[in-house]
Order: C-alpha cells, then structure tokens, then sequence
C-alpha cells in the first residue's frame, strides 16, 4: 500500500511525504523536497554575471568573465553534488534495520545502514535554532552497557519536516519497533 500527503518544512516550504507500507514489519518513508527553482538559479547567475561585467568595464580585462562564468558553473555542480538533497528516504525492516537514503540533485545517494540490534528506539527531539524545531532521530544502544544511548543519529535532516510530519513517521516506527520486540520475546 502507497499514499502520499503533503506537508510544510520549518520555513513554511513544501514537502511530500510518501509511505510504503510493504508488510506490518517493513515500512519506507520518501520526503521529498521542491526540486531547484529556475528563478533563484537565474538570479544568482544573473547576479555574479553583472558583478563580474561591472568589474570587467572598470578594469577591462577579460579574465574577470570569464573566472566569473566558471566559478559560476563550478559552485553550481558542487551545489548540486553535495548540498542539494531533493529526497530522503528512511526504510525499517524489524528483523534486519533502518536503512537511510539521501538523494542529491545531481543523482548522487548517499546510504546509512544500521542494524535494529544496535536500535534503543526511536523518538522525537527538539532543538532550538533561532525558535524550537522538532526532529526524528534514533538513539543507538551503547554496546557496552546497553541500557544506555551512545549515539543520536537525527534523520531527515536536509528537509526539516515539522512535528505534523514527523509524528506520521513516529508513530509508524513505533509499530514496527513493537513488533520486533514482540516477534523477538516470542518463544
């Protein structure tokens, strides 16, 4: 079963929230961000392009355009490759693990796996950042002492979907997480 809904990031941006829901113990969930809008990409190039020709007429030296157009297209493939993250995708499977996905622009994915032996549970945090923001994120036991956390590891952390969404995904993890429990208590 798959339905998708829609939601707003922390600054008002819209998101899409798809669920998968492949068995009572494997679930996915895909944010998706709005892919890179042609307006801002047209003004920032517009922008260092007229800098760069202001700078041109005033010292009337070639170079100055042509450095400009290609730090222009360099900063916009490293943007692509390493900042912008258009999906990001969190699979849990009970009896294997939590497998994170993030997928950039420029079709790079980026994969974290982590075994649900090494899984506390999962919670909603906050956090303060100029107001307080909400984040989904796991708490991995300590192997030493496995009553205790010896790691935060927050998922979604590109999109920054609010509470409304989170819960959505919360609540579905803790199914998942009550299943395992009770699948693995059971003789």
């Amino acid at each position: 079963m798959e339905d998708e809904r829609s939601f707003s990031d922390i600054c008002g941006g819209r998101l899409a929230l798809q669920r998968r829901y492949y068995s009572p113990s494997c679930r996915e969930f895909c944010l998706s961000c709005p892919r890179l809008s042609l307006r801002s990409l047209t003004a920032v190039t517009c922008t260092v392009w007229l800098a760069a020709y202001g700078l041109f007429t005033l010292c009337e030296n070639s170079m100055i355009l042509s450095a400009a157009i290609f730090i222009t297209l360099l900063g916009l493939l490293g943007y692509l490759h390493f900042v912008k993250i258009d999906q990001e995708t969190l699979l849990i499977i009970d009896s294997l693990g939590i497998q994170m996905t993030s997928s950039y622009a420029s079709g790079k994915e980026s994969t974290t796996f982590i075994e649900m032996g090494k899984v506390k549970d999962i919670v909603i945090n906050e956090a303060i950042y100029m107001k307080v923001i909400y984040y989904l994120c796991i708490l991995l036991k300590d192997p030493v002492e496995p009553h205790r956390i010896s790691q935060v590891v927050p998922v979604f952390q590109s999109a920054k979907p609010r509470l409304d969404c989170l819960i959505e995904v919360y609540r579905s993890c803790q199914e998942i997480l009550a299943h395992q429990k009770a699948t693995s208590t059971s003789p």
